[in-house]
């Protein structure tokens, strides 16, 4: 059941389930707390789990123009100081794994694991920053279509036969998405800054959970990036959706680190 806080004046929606050590889910850019749908029952069994849908996701209304990872991260700390917590473990997808550094960042003393999933500590390149604004440009001129071309271009091609049913609801709910919702996360991913010092933090445990056929992220440039920072890494065989295209594996990952 959707749970709501009022932060600035802005509705933010969050499911809270199970009891035990807390872990926070924070899902991607397009996605809402709908992404951990088949996740939440398995880790509810032993944790407390919140899944939060980020600013201008999901039934969290957009803040401002601009949504930065600060901006998201202090948005997912309200509703954590909400519910009265001060320690907790972040799991973050593409997005959420930018808004979980970020919140690492800001309020280390509250991490006790960080879990990036599809994601990278590193900045957008100059040519990622280009993409970004067409993006934008793409999405002023007809949303939908962009959304019906992204969601899928997530997926290795295999993919997208064998999860035809999973991609069709994720593109629903994308669809869903306001069209400020998309320029904000774009403007705000476009800016963020270089987090790999979040991978030095010793006093948090760190795991990179990474797609090698990835069609978003490198995997030389991700293995790279934990080098000498105690990062466990956990390598699965397909794309940027590790919940849908490696699930199981996904979950014994999860499960173990947690």
């Amino acid at each position: 059941m959707l749970k709501k806080i009022i932060y600035k004046n802005t509705n933010i929606s969050f499911t809270d389930i199970g009891k035990g050590s807390a872990v926070v889910l924070l899902h991607g850019f397009l996605e809402n707390s709908t992404m951990w749908n088949k996740i939440i029952p398995i880790l509810s069994e032993k944790n407390r789990v919140i899944a939060i849908d980020l600013l201008g996701h999901g039934k969290t209304d957009c803040l401002s123009y601009i949504h930065t990872m600060k901006d998201q991260a202090n948005m997912v700390k309200a509703v954590l100081n909400h519910l009265k917590l001060r320690r907790y473990a972040i799991i973050g997808h593409s997005l959420g794994g930018y808004v979980a550094l970020a919140l690492a960042e800001l309020y280390s003393e509250n991490i006790k694991k960080l879990v990036l999933m599809n994601s990278t500590a590193l900045p957008d390149t100059t040519i990622k920053q280009k993409n970004r604004d067409r993006a934008i440009a793409m999405v002023k001129r007809n949303k939908d279509t962009f959304i019906k071309i992204a969601i899928p271009n997530l997926f290795i091609n295999q993919s997208k036969i064998k999860h035809k049913q999973e991609i069709d609801f994720i593109k629903k709910e994308a669809l869903k998405t306001s069209l400020q919702g998309i320029i904000a996360s774009l403007e705000g991913m476009k800016v963020r800054k270089d987090s790999t010092s979040v991978l030095q933090n010793k006093s948090f445990d760190k795991l990179f959970i990474i797609g090698r056929k990835d069609p978003l992220l490198s995997y030389n440039t991700l293995i790279n990036q934990t080098k000498n920072t105690n990062t466990k890494i956990v390598e699965l065989t397909n794309g940027h959706m590790s919940h849908v295209e490696n699930f199981e594996e996904l979950i014994l990952s999860f499960t173990h680190f947690l």
